[in-house]
């Protein structure tokens, strides 16, 4: 089976990078390495960050925000649980949510899971895509949404179709130039059908 093992941001300053994505505790989950590319746009991805509790999304948004995020969503309820969505400094989107309702304990910047969202034009074609390439399906909700088993990395994979999770994080689907993230894999290197490059997994 195929091996999802790393997400790498490209970012025109990964010193400045590091020190948001430690304040939000993404520090385990994300590398980041210097990079111009042009980028415009939605770059069709986003990372989910999954918490316990309101509590703890509003500690998540709220050190995002002080360390340079801006607000597309504000925190708030909805049918599906509690949740906000930011844009880091250098451009990439941050969902934060819970399925909870209530607080059980004192909030924190506590992140239970984290997932790599790929806003893709066709998910059925984007699921035969990697399971051509060894990557599991864990879920699938047809041409809605994939789940991929990444037992080796901290992140989970997913796929989304592009409109739906450009509305979901509260941004126009239009976007040109690099989607500025590297996916690290045993399969790579290779390009998928939306322009996602992935990478050999570092030895």
């Amino acid at each position: 089976m195929t091996s999802f093992t790393s997400v790498t941001l490209e970012v025109p300053d990964p010193t400045a990078a590091n020190a948001f994505y430690d304040a939000l505790g993404l520090g385990p989950y994300v590398n980041v390495r210097a990079s111009d590319a042009p980028a415009d746009g939605f770059r069709g991805f986003a990372l989910s960050l999954v918490a316990s509790q309101p509590g703890d999304v509003d500690a998540l948004v709220g050190a995002a925000l002080d360390a340079g995020a801006t607000t597309l969503k504000p925190a708030a309820k909805g049918f599906w649980g509690y949740g906000g969505v930011v844009r880091a400094p250098d451009g990439t989107i941050c969902k934060i949510a819970t399925s909870n309702k209530k607080d059980t304990r004192p909030a924190g910047r506590h992140v239970d899971q984290v997932a790599l969202l790929l806003g893709v034009a066709d998910v059925k074609a984007s699921r035969r895509f990697y399971a051509d390439r060894g990557l599991a399906v864990a879920k699938s909700f047809g041409g809605r949404y994939v789940e991929f088993d990444t037992p080796a990395s901290a992140v989970t994979l997913a796929l989304y179709p592009r409109r739906a999770l450009a509305k979901d994080t509260g941004v126009s689907q239009e976007g040109t130039g690099s989607h500025r993230i590297v996916i690290g894999g045993d399969a790579g290197p290779f390009t998928d059908p939306d322009g996602f490059v992935w990478e050999a997994a570092s030895a």
